[in-house]
This record gives C-alpha cells, sequence and structure tokens, in this order.
C-alpha cells in the first residue's frame, strides 16, 4: 500500500523556520516527482512547489520563491521542504504529493497524498 507520512509541523513565530519531510513508501520512488501543497483553512489546496525524479530541478509558486527549498533524498524515499522566513501568509495544512507526470500544478494531476502536516505562523 502506497503510502506518504508527513512531519516536521508545527507553529512558529513570523521570520522563523521549519523543515518539513515526507516519506514515502511502497512505490518506486525515483519515477515520481514530488511535490508540497498547501491548503488554508476554508480554503482550496494550492501548488507550493515540486521537484524532479533526480532532484536537479525543482518549481516555485511565486509566493515563497526565494523563501523555500525542495529537496529530496532517494536512497531515503524523502521529499524536504526547507522553509525560512515564514510568513502568517503560509499558515496552512502542508501535503506532500506524487504524480508520475513532469512539471505539472494543479491538484488532480497527483495520484498519491499524505495525509497533511499543519503549520501556523504567528505575527
Amino acid at each position: 500500500q502506497v503510502r506518504l507520512v508527513e512531519s516536521g509541523g508545527g507553529s512558529v513565530q513570523a521570520g522563523g523556520s521549519l523543515r518539513l519531510s515526507c516519506v514515502v513508501s511502497a512505490f518506486s520512488f525515483t519515477g515520481y516527482v514530488m511535490a508540497w501543497f498547501r491548503q488554508a483553512s476554508g480554503k482550496e489546496r494550492k501548488f507550493v512547489a515540486l521537484i524532479s525524479y533526480t532532484g536537479d530541478r525543482s518549481h516555485y509558486d511565486e509566493s515563497v520563491a526565494g523563501r523555500f527549498t525542495i529537496s529530496r533524498d532517494n536512497a531515503e524515499n524523502t521529499v524536504f521542504l526547507q522553509m525560512d522566513n515564514l510568513r502568517p501568509e503560509d499558515t496552512g495544512v502542508y501535503y506532500c504529493a506524487a504524480t508520475p507526470r513532469w512539471i505539472v500544478r494543479a491538484v488532480g494531476e497527483y495520484d498519491y497524498w499524505g495525509q497533511g502536516t499543519q503549520v501556523t505562523v504567528s505575527s
């Protein structure tokens, strides 16, 4: 059974940092583009960042570019999201997701999802 398990969420003040992790099991990790999405309370889920199969390329939503860094460790089947200079508007549940398709940002393009981890940024 495919599983994506996120961790690393928490509460921080504006300007702080968090590092999210997502451990994947039961599929060929290197065959999938990995991404992070987030969902604020009462709003739709939105794309944050994605990383290529080998980790050599990445794309970011403009709202997080320059502050967030996505990376992956293919030996450990894990994808990370380093979040620096956090802002209150970054608050939400963060989900990791997997797709075999390159450079897709739509929620519907992703085949597998984790359960999410809460990030709360206070001003």
